[in-house]
């Protein structure tokens, strides 16, 4: 009998020992969202670029999304490469807004645009809605969510996953997802289930139907260091 005791003893403490750690190490599973929830905490984030020639003809349109709150943003490079001015369209065509370039890869296919300060009612400057870039690598079969404007007007959500998470594309890496993209999309971000980016539009595979690249958060990363601010 107290053999047993003995043995309760030691199971009711390794359990609050488990318990214990299970609570301070924050092991409770990240909240995740479905479509309509990551499009709603997005939708902000994202705008409409369209990029002119000098002579003020359009050159190519595309989507960008900011990444810091001082209004740093991302688009693709083969959307702005040449222009030489750049208009982000916000809030469904009511605002419009000349944005510079920071800097550029045209190798991974990404631009950092930085957005003029954002003023508010009371006149103080605000701070951009903006989107964080995963650091965790992403995995075969993870659901992913593209958003992107294939019209000046509207943004569109498409839901697919990731087929690889890296496949040698022109001696580039690229991510190839399923998500369905069309054009105006480039430079659009691609999401996780928690909302966080996990690359950037890039093109699309001509060899392989509804099979798309996506340049990823590391390369996303590495352009960002390039950003003097």
């Amino acid at each position: 009998m107290k053999n047993l005791r003995r043995l309760v003893i030691v199971l009711l403490g390794v359990l609050c020992v488990f318990m214990s750690h299970f609570t301070i190490t924050g092991a409770d599973p990240p909240e995740t969202y479905d479509a309509e929830a990551l499009y709603e905490n997005a939708e902000k984030s994202v705008f409409y670029v369209r990029a002119f020639r000098e002579d003020g003809t359009l050159k190519d349109v595309g989507t960008g999304f900011v990444v810091k709150p001082d209004g740093t943003a991302l688009t693709a490079y083969h959307v702005i490469a040449g222009a030489d001015r750049i208009s982000c369209v916000w809030q469904e065509a009511a605002v419009e807004m000349n944005c510079s370039v920071v800097s550029q890869d045209e190798t991974l296919d990404t631009a950092v645009l930085k957005l003029p300060f954002a003023q508010g009612s009371s006149g103080k400057v605000d701070d951009y809605a903006y989107l964080n870039t995963r650091k965790s690598k992403v995995k075969h079969g993870e659901k992913v969510y593209a958003l992107g404007y294939p019209m000046k007007d509207t943004k569109i959500i498409t839901e697919g996953i990731v087929n690889t998470p890296r496949a040698n594309i022109n001696g580039r890496d690229r991510i190839l997802i399923s998500a369905q993209i069309v054009n105006g999309m480039s430079g659009g971000p691609i999401l996780d289930k928690y909302g966080n980016v996990i690359g950037l539009i890039s093109g699309s595979l001509r060899t392989m139907n509804n099979i798309h690249l996506v340049v990823g958060s590391d390369d996303i990363h590495k352009i960002l260091l390039k950003d003097p601010n």
